[in-house]
């Protein structure tokens, strides 16, 4: 059995010198199918406590692929990452792809006749974007499907407004399956939004940086230095011996899941921290849940062991 010192919490936030800053990565305004322009949008995030936002529109012919510019929308208490949600080709099932590239360079050049998004989403990668898969349960990705994309940084895997569209918000499954292929993958939590009613502010991340800065958020998200939350806070995770000590706000469910059924689980009323064994976690990765009395839930990143 391997020794339970052998996994990496590095790459883990909670450790790393810096801020956390709270933000929404897959959003919509009128550049391609929102409700409102971007400055509304950021408005009302910035008025709900977030700190940065991703314009994600989606990069199609019929709305003139935009890379929706918002630099000079960003301010001293709130920065924008410039992105696209990008569209070639189809799933298996026949659906149209939906790749997020976050971090993108205002030049990105549109899909050629040919192209496919294997391509696309690579030159996505290589100019310097964080790739996501999105709302993976909403239209029916599936594990051959994300294989094409070795190279993704994350799955998303709370998606609010697919949540409220058809019961379809939860990514982990995917996300599951392709960890326990040895695929190391993050997850992240986003809203989605289009409307701001419904489909907004239920769902985000949490990201450490030494300050507000496009660049340094960046960087951090590629590097997992994030979690992903509906409300609850993940203030620590680290390794104490051979148990893993979780410390948060106040929850009624702290877990830890592993490889295919692994998990171990404190429950009660209030609990802010758990000291949990990592035995059953010695072979790939675990990832730390917890869910609150309102049933919202925060997700750490995986973390693998050292050298696999």
């Amino acid at each position: 059995m391997t020794d339970p010192s052998a996994f990496d919490l590095s790459a883990l936030p909670f450790a790393a010198p810096g801020h956390f800053y709270r933000g929404n990565l897959h959003t919509h305004c009128t550049e391609s199918d929102g409700d409102y322009p971007a400055e509304e949008v950021i408005r009302r995030y910035q008025e709900k406590g977030y700190d940065f936002l991703a314009l994600s529109n989606h990069f199609l012919e019929c709305y003139g692929f935009p890379v929706t510019d918002t630099r000079g929308l960003r301010s001293k208490d709130f920065t924008t990452l410039i992105s696209a949600e990008l569209h070639t080709g189809n799933l298996h099932n026949g659906e149209t792809w939906h790749v997020l590239a976050v971090g993108l360079p205002l030049d990105f050049a549109p899909p050629g006749e040919r192209e496919g998004i294997e391509s696309l989403s690579r030159r996505a990668f290589d100019a310097g974007a964080y790739i996501g898969l999105v709302h993976p349960a909403w239209y029916g990705l599936a594990p051959e499907d994300a294989r094409v994309l070795p190279f993704a940084h994350a799955v998303e895997v709370y998606n609010h407004g697919s949540q409220m569209e058809n019961d379809r918000g939860d990514g982990w499954a995917l996300c599951d399956m392709l960890l326990n292929e040895g695929v190391r993958l993050h997850g992240f939590a986003t809203d989605d939004a289009h409307h701001l009613t419904h489909d907004a502010f239920g769902g985000w991340i949490h990201v450490k940086a030494d300050r507000l800065d496009a660049d340094l958020l960046l960087e951090s998200l590629k590097a997992g230095r994030y979690y992903s939350s509906q409300g609850p806070i993940l203030e620590n995770i680290e390794r104490v011996g051979d148990e893993i000590l979780v410390e948060c706000s106040a929850v009624d469910a702290i877990m830890v899941t592993g490889r295919g059924s692994r998990a171990e689980k404190l429950l009660g009323k209030d609990v802010t921290s758990a000291r949990l064994p990592l035995a059953r976690f010695s072979d790939t990765f675990f990832r730390v849940t917890v869910v609150d009395n309102a049933g919202k839930k925060a997700w750490s990143n995986p973390v693998w062991l050292n050298g696999q």
